[in-house]
């Protein structure tokens, strides 16, 4: 680390591929479970009542698409900054880049996002200022990730035991004193509820295909990326139909719904203040996790678009010792430090997160539609590699959902 990061420059380095099956997971798990399943439950139930669960059943059906289309695009093309080359290799390098810049705001709103919320949460432990302390953690993330793509994957994997292991511990907790009274009428709110809580219950999922960001540093992609992502569907859906039918059947619907922590009230509510810890245990675990896998996304795109020249070459180049793309992190820690200056208003930063990330899924759906048109011994060549008339029809599906979904968010309160 004395050695100053010019002089470990390499344009014959290379990214290492250092990534496992258990990292492909544990980057889409902890992207997705974030700060959404601490502030979506009591919304949800105030829109839709136990209805939320129809909701939520409802959500995971385009986010099966959208892994599928991912799942398809991780084993053929595998790259690093998928999001960014796909769309550029695929549709047009203007579309890349619009891409890749929106994704640049985006991510740069969700380091902020997930930070206040993380340091939020720690203040139920020690006060301590805001902005220096969200400094503090962007430049310990910042440096995970610098020193390795294992380093910062290995931190993210023993995070991911912490949150599954606290979220098996809430349900079990909180299963004595469970009311299934709770659970009905089921449409208490009707289908109009339903369908309204349909928008927030999907930001459940969002980033669930992270890993193909990685895709140029996993090992065996053909066969880890489409197993990951459906790992990662699987365990994600079963973590938040627990966590959201505990809360539910422990607080009902209108205590459900007037929760401005409802993770944490259930957790009282079940086992009195020892509950406390476990709650904030998790937020810490699960918020820490979508800050470093967020980061590390971040970190690729700006990669890949140094190495395209659609950014400063500079970008594009790897750390000869710790074979990560080193001024790309920079950049991305920059960013993230500016973003301090962001409005703090949660509407404009949801937004501002999750607009590109859904304009991302319709772009990679189209991508998907085009290689097999541009490139079919890429199709050809891929491990896993569904029908072409059903990856046409999924992505088809793919981007008519993600601008659906968008136009749908616009519209909600």
């Amino acid at each position: 680390m004395k050695e100053s990061l010019a002089a470990m420059d390499d344009k014959d380095v290379h990214l290492k591929k250092d990534v496992h099956l258990i990292d492909i997971v544990s980057i889409g798990l902890g992207t997705a479970v974030g700060v959404s399943i601490f502030s979506v439950v009591a919304p949800t139930a105030a829109l839709a009542g136990p209805g939320m669960l129809l909701a939520m059943a409802a959500a995971t059906l385009p986010m099966i698409l959208f892994a599928i289309v991912y799942a398809f695009m991780g084993a053929a093309a595998p790259v690093s900054g998928a999001s960014y080359e796909w769309s550029r290799r695929y549709i047009h390098p203007f579309v890349g880049f619009f891409i890749a810049w929106l994704r640049i705001a985006g991510s740069t709103a969700a380091m902020v996002v997930l930070t206040v919320v993380l340091i939020s949460y720690l203040g139920m432990i020690v006060a301590m200022p805001l902005k220096p302390a969200m400094f503090v953690v962007f430049s310990i993330v910042f440096i995970a990730n610098l020193l390795g793509i294992s380093v910062a994957a290995k931190g993210q994997t023993a995070m991911l035991i912490v949150l599954l292991a606290t979220c098996v511990i809430f349900v079990f907790i909180s299963a004595p004193k469970v009311d299934f009274h709770n659970f009905s009428p089921l449409l208490s709110k009707g289908w109009g509820g339903v369908i309204a809580a349909i928008p927030l219950m999907i930001t459940l999922f969002l980033g669930i295909e992270s890993a193909t960001e990685v895709g140029g540093e996993i090992k065996h992609p053909g066969r880890n990326i489409p197993l990951g992502i459906a790992i990662s569907v699987i365990l994600t859906t079963l973590v938040y139909f627990g966590v959201a039918a505990s809360a539910l059947g422990v607080l009902g619907e209108e205590r459900l719904a007037a929760s401005s922590a409802p993770l944490l009230d259930t957790a009282v509510a079940a086992v009195g203040d020892i509950g406390k810890p476990l709650i904030i245990v998790s937020a810490f675990v699960a918020i820490g996790s979508s800050i470093n896998a967020t980061f590390m996304i971040f970190t690729r795109f700006l990669y890949a678009m140094g190495k395209t020249g659609a950014l400063p070459s500079v970008l594009g180049q790897v750390h000869s010792r710790f074979h990560t793309p080193h001024w790309a992190c920079v950049m991305a820690y920059a960013l993230c430090c500016a973003g301090l200056l962001l409005p703090s208003n949660l509407v404009f930063l949801f937004l501002a997160v999750n607009i590109p990330t859904l304009l991302k899924y319709a772009a990679t759906s189209l991508s998907a539609i085009n290689l097999l048109r541009k490139e079919p011994k890429l199709y050809d060549a891929a491990s896993f590699r569904p029908g072409r008339r059903v990856i046409d029809l999924l992505a088809a599906l793919g981007i008519i959902s993600a601008l659906g979904i968008i136009v749908m968010g616009l519209s909600a309160d």
